[in-house]
């Protein structure tokens, strides 16, 4: 059972994706919060897989509660996924950069938010790549030579390959295919960047990939 934590100031919008998740039989909700401080006391109380998180609310908006939930040591398994209505927003690109695993629009079909928790929770990165380049193009600052090596150092050639291919939003399936490996050892490539990055998850290495100047918009 997966279990998902509301974070959203419209009860309209609660009530709606509640309904959703919990018809789904491998889903449930475990909380709802009406802004960033709510949501922040509730996550650490019922330690949710999933936090749907929207990033403007009154008080402590999105993104600073997405910065305490994953800074709280009990909450390492917890991922947040950033619900927005706007698919270009500054605040999107910090919520990544907080975090975040990834985002949606709140105008999503139904059956996309479902596929969207259960990917999260699988340890994949909700990016659309279009949408992620745009935001990253306008948002982050050019990498320098320098920061690009120092980053990157630690790297092997084949990882900073699917490092690349991680940024272009492909799966390891695809990964594997491109060049030509099996998605087990795709997966383990991805596993290592991680580690050797420091990075939480697999929306990070998107991130850190454009930062490097490995991907570009």
């Amino acid at each position: 059972m997966i279990t998902v934590l509301l974070a959203d100031d419209q009860e309209l919008i609660r009530f709606g994706f509640a309904a959703l998740i919990e018809a789904e039989p491998d889903l449930t909700i475990v909380g709802e919060a009406a802004d960033g401080a709510e949501a922040i006391d509730l996550a650490h109380d019922t330690q949710p897989d999933i936090v749907l998180m929207d990033i403007r609310m009154p008080n402590t908006d999105g993104i600073e509660a997405t910065r305490r939930i994953l800074a709280n040591p009990r909450l390492e398994h917890t991922r947040i996924l950033i619900l927005t209505t706007f698919d270009i927003d500054e605040l999107v690109y910090q919520a990544l950069q907080a975090g975040a695993a990834g985002f949606l629009l709140k105008d999503t079909r139904p059956e996309n938010l479902i596929e969207g928790i259960k990917a999260i929770h699988a340890g994949d990165a909700l990016l659309a790549p279009a949408i992620t380049r745009r935001l990253i193009d306008k948002f982050v600052d050019q990498p320098s030579p320098d920061d690009h090596h120092d980053r990157l150092h630690p790297l092997t050639e084949r990882e900073i390959e699917v490092l690349t291919h991680v940024g272009m939003g492909e799966s390891n399936a695809e990964i594997a295919a491109a060049l030509n490996i099996s998605p087990l050892t795709a997966k383990t490539h991805v596993s290592r960047l991680i580690a050797k990055l420091g990075v939480r998850d697999r929306a990070q290495l998107v991130v850190t990939a454009f930062q490097t100047g490995l991907t570009h918009a």
